[in-house]
């Protein structure tokens, strides 16, 4: 994946979705709740998918979750919005807040301590877009639910 954030094309119904708001953003303690959350909404997957999604994968997703919820907690003002979209083999995740600029991913710099969030989810994600919400944006990442996706010839992790 390129170091650009993508546009997306419109993805099919999903076969399962949930959305919560995180209304206290001050004290971080929204991101734990959308890490949960995004757990809590995998382990209903094999309802939808007739599979259950692999450790791994969960893990991910959490990870996504948390760097994009993050960003909104730090640069936006007011309530986030986190919905879960399940599709046969991706989750799409998608980020509401007031804010209307857009992420902006950094080169590589390991003298950087933080602002890491895009770096990585571009680095885990199959896309990730911005689009105008109407009353600020709306960040949109697509995670592969496939085991091992991702992963390099003889490299046991994800990309």
């Amino acid at each position: 994946m390129s170091d650009a954030i993508t546009a997306e094309r419109a993805a099919p119904e999903p076969l399962l979705s949930a959305s919560a708001v995180y209304d206290d953003t001050s004290h971080g303690g929204a991101i734990a709740s959308a890490r949960a959350f995004t757990a809590d909404f995998l382990a209903t997957a094999p309802s939808s998918t007739s599979r259950p999604v692999a450790q791994e994968r969960v893990e991910l997703a959490q990870l996504v979750v948390s760097e994009l919820v993050t960003n909104a907690v730090r640069h936006a003002a007011g309530p986030c919005r986190l919905l879960l979209e399940l599709h046969r083999d991706t989750l799409e995740i998608s980020v509401f807040d007031g804010e209307a600029a857009a992420p902006v991913p950094r080169g590589h710099d390991p003298r950087r301590i933080g602002q890491h969030g895009v770096e990585i989810v571009l680095a885990v994600c199959e896309s990730l877009s911005v689009e105008p919400a109407p009353e600020g944006k709306r960040v949109r990442a697509r995670l592969s639910l496939l085991p091992g996706y991702g992963a390099k010839p003889g490299d046991r992790s994800p990309r």
